[in-house]
């Protein structure tokens, strides 16, 4: 009889546990669904027997990284701030897994110390949005993918959520077919199965709350220009109207300016780098598209009562 696939869950503190659950359960499913151990999982610490997940529940582990366990497939659950973690044992443990052959995976901030570990180069990878900007900047040599999951060779990374959930139905219907696939995800009322390229985030139209094609256009053009910000004409232009209007639909529509989104767009994206990097609070500012540091702080400070210099690296951001 044939050894159930052994999945370890390497759980960082402040993990997700929406990601986990979505990662865990189709395993469980599948198990009950073919009635027969298909698959076998266990929860991974650091060192800690419990591991705590963003939402303040505590996880047992059944293994820490010291022990001699084997494993076919080690998924990585972290959340929070992954820029942050920074264990040099953990990392060198990843990195042996790897030259074991060993397929290893991250789910939602895990690709971010997968990539510490120096294991997605040379492969197809996602992270979380929220991550994104801070991935590109420490990793400029990995270029990772806005969707929803990627399965390359034995590296596996998924951007969270219940992205996991169309992740594992992938794997399932990979190793054992797309007939109990489908069953795990009919067990877990998921009636449109995503696929690894779809993109992660929902419209800008959803985000919004608007239809209004000259407000989206607008915005598009500023979600792509943070660093060098179009002037209010270029913006008009893209969006097909005179600015005079444009100003009024941002208004009708969304209740500020165009000068106030495009600052919250710029503003959101320097927290991320602060939080996230390493980078330079003036680097930072250049980035977000700031003339000057000076007005970058007095900026930040009016937004988020606090100094950036007092953000960065806070590990604040919210596990996903």
């Amino acid at each position: 009889m044939a050894q159930p696939h052994r999945v370890g869950f390497l759980l960082i503190d402040g993990f997700a546990l929406m990601s986990f659950a979505s990662a865990v359960e189709p395993l469980r499913a599948a198990n009950v669904l073919a009635g027969k151990k298909l698959y076998q999982w266990l929860q991974i610490s650091t060192g800690a027997d419990a591991v705590l997940a963003s939402n303040g529940l505590s996880v047992a582990s059944d293994h820490t990284i010291a022990d001699s366990v084997r494993y076919d497939t080690v998924l990585v659950c972290a959340g929070g701030n992954p820029a942050a973690f920074d264990d040099a044992k953990t990392l060198a443990w990843l990195r042996r897994l790897a030259r074991s052959g060993c397929a290893i995976g991250g789910v939602s901030g895990g690709p971010f110390i997968l990539a510490k570990a120096g294991i997605l180069n040379d492969v197809r990878c996602t992270i979380h949005w929220e991550h994104l900007d801070a991935f590109i900047e420490a990793f400029p040599e990995i270029e990772p993918t806005r969707t929803l999951f990627e399965i390359d060779g034995s590296r596996l990374t998924c951007a969270g959520g219940v992205a996991a959930l169309d992740m594992m139905h992938a794997i399932i219907r990979r190793d054992h077919g797309q007939a109990l696939a489908a069953k795990v995800s009919d067990w877990f009322l998921q009636t449109a199965v995503r696929l690894g390229d779809d993109s992660q985030r929902i419209s800008l139209r959803e985000r919004l709350g608007t239809s209004n094609r000259a407000v989206l256009s607008a915005i598009t053009v500023m979600e792509r220009r943070l660093a060098s910000p179009a002037p209010r004409d270029e913006l008009a232009k893209a969006a097909g109207v005179s600015v005079r209007q444009l100003e009024r639909l941002f208004t009708a529509h969304l209740g500020v300016t165009i000068e106030q989104h495009y600052l919250t767009l710029r503003l959101a994206k320097a927290r991320a780098l602060l939080q996230q990097t390493s980078m330079p609070v003036v680097e930072v500012s250049a980035e977000c598209g700031f003339a000057s540091a000076s007005h970058f702080a007095r900026m930040y400070r009016r937004a988020f009562d606090v100094p950036p210099s007092q953000d960065r690296m806070s590990g604040t951001t919210k596990a996903r």
